[in-house]
């Protein structure tokens, strides 16, 4: 399965929406379309049924820089809290 990048039309202001697989190998073309948006992005989730480590750091570091992550599952949602307080952990030693 691959990653498809989708940026839907209509009310709601700017969304990119990601259906598939986002893997350390997509997230460069991810953060070419994040590049090309106005502020306010949302990346939608709904439809992303497999991420890796790479993803999941890449996620965080969107919501950091003020990007909303919307409709990810629950397990993407609570890896994403996992690793943010293993980092904070890492920081602190």
């Amino acid at each position: 399965m691959t990653l498809r990048i989708e940026r839907p039309y209509g009310k709601g202001g700017s969304r990119i929406r990601l259906s598939g697989e986002l893997r350390s190998d997509r997230v460069g073309d991810v953060r070419a379309e994040i590049d090309r948006s106005e502020p306010g992005l949302t990346l939608d989730l709904d439809e992303v049924d497999l991420v890796d480590i790479a993803a999941v750091r890449f996620l965080n570091a969107c919501e950091l820089q003020g990007l909303q992550v919307a409709n990810c599952s629950p397990y993407i949602r609570e890896w994403m809290l996992q690793e943010r307080l293993r980092e904070e952990n890492s920081t602190m030693s």
